[in-house]
């Protein structure tokens, strides 16, 4: 569903992403692990088509991101930094619902999918409702639902569980889960090494802009030699700090 070739990306004299290559498939949860700084985000956001990047490039489903852009947007489900681009004079419905016209979806499509977003992520008692005053954990629902009404194949997030309490995290785990057992492609990126132990088919590990391992959680374990996957996280980018 997802392949990423060769693909760089330089902001002036520092190069975010240095000639990735990796392939995401339908079903699958991959995990793209790094400190602050490893060229997760800058990675998201381009496979996303929201930037452009300076070397390479990613198919998704078949389709190129630097030759047809507009299509594949479309097939792809985009979270990056919460409740960015809600609307809080708008109810949580409303939205959601705003979202799903811009993608083109027609009425009785949009309320069929707004149903049962709202059921799946327990948000109805409050879809009509103004979301100036929720929660972080309820604008958190409003904006992954927004982000994946149209339902497309392949979901990107950034760190969807940030800031977020016990019960919400859970939820969104379950969410996610959900989303690979409907055969969708799903990508996000995660400082937590529970959250990707817990939920990751494989994950990816990247380094100043450079992928330095990947693989399954037990691949890796077996490889390095050890049950602690923090220790062989900080193994690998450790060393290349210096």
């Amino acid at each position: 569903m997802i392949e990423v070739m060769n693909l760089s990306k330089q902001f002036k004299d520092v190069k975010a992403v240095d000639n990735l290559n990796f392939t995401i498939n339908d079903g699958e949860i991959v995990g793209l692990l790094g400190e602050n700084g490893a060229g997760k985000t800058t990675t998201l956001r381009i496979i996303s088509t929201m930037i452009k990047c300076t070397g390479g490039t990613v198919k998704v489903n078949g389709v190129d991101i630097n030759k047809e852009s507009s299509k594949v947007r479309s097939q792809i489900g985009i979270l990056f930094g919460g409740e960015v681009g809600l609307y809080d004079r708008l109810t949580a419905r409303e939205n959601i619902r705003y979202f799903a016209e811009l993608n083109g979806m027609t009425k009785d499509a949009a309320d069929e999918s707004i149903k049962n977003l709202s059921e799946e992520l327990q948000m109805t008692e409050y879809m009509d409702r103004r979301i100036g005053k929720f929660s972080r954990g309820m604008k958190q629902k409003v904006a992954i639902a927004r982000s994946i009404v149209h339902e497309p194949k392949v979901i990107l997030l950034d760190e969807p569980t940030a800031g977020l309490d016990v019960s919400s995290s859970r939820l969104i785990h379950d969410f996610i889960k959900n989303c690979k057992k409907q055969n969708k492609a799903i990508v996000f990126s995660s400082h937590s090494m529970e959250e990707v132990q817990k939920l990751c088919d494989r994950i990816i590990i990247i380094h100043k802009g450079k992928m330095v391992e990947q693989g399954t959680i037990n691949e890796l374990k077996a490889k390095y030699n050890s049950d602690d996957m923090e220790q062989i996280f900080m193994n690998l980018v450790g060393d290349k700090n210096e």
